[in-house]
């Protein structure tokens, strides 16, 4: 039970004091679940990360229950998975009540046209980081160029890129192994 409240509780938090979205929550993701808790690796919170990048919904919320199903089987998805989308819940409604009122307000405007800034800086901090452990090899980089280009000029749907990235990694995983045999 403490497990399941402590999961609750760290999701809660990530959920509540992170801004930008999914890619932008991976910096407390990871200092949190990896360097304070020790709940998992660097390693297997970038796996979860790109498993929830691929599957749908939110990509912290799918992270989140990838991390809580480690930690506690299918309760622990279950309240990892509450505990991140409930701060979100309760700020969207109070948002929404009071929105209508100050959506004109040239300080709100200003306020959030600063929050969008930052909320790149974060964006742009964590692809520097994914690109840092997943781009190991030539290869890697070449899917990398490959996805970036695709998906930015050809809005090839992001699926796509991934089976295909996916089909890349396996095929050429096989002919290195035939290789060293």
């Amino acid at each position: 039970m403490k497990i399941l409240l402590e999961l609750f509780l760290a999701f809660a938090r990530i959920g509540a004091l992170t801004f930008g979205g999914g890619l932008a929550m991976l910096p407390m993701l990871k200092y949190e679940l990896c360097e304070k808790r020790d709940w998992v690796t660097e390693d297997e919170i970038m796996d979860y990360y790109a498993i929830g990048q691929c599957t749908p919904g939110i990509i912290a919320v799918n992270t989140a229950t990838f991390v809580g199903f480690k930690k506690k089987g299918v309760a622990g998805g279950i309240v990892a998975t509450i505990g991140m989308v409930t701060p979100s819940i309760i700020i969207i409604l109070l948002v929404a009540t009071v929105l209508n009122v100050f959506m004109g307000n040239e300080i709100l405007s200003h306020a959030l046209s600063g929050i969008r800034a930052a909320a790149c800086a974060l964006i742009a901090s964590t692809v520097v980081t994914l690109a840092k452990k997943g781009i190991t090899d030539i290869i890697c980089g070449a899917i990398f160029t490959a996805a970036l280009l695709l998906s930015y000029f050809l809005h090839i749907p992001s699926i796509a890129i991934i089976a295909v990235s996916g089909a890349i990694g396996i095929i050429t995983g096989v002919i290195r192994r035939r290789k060293k045999v």
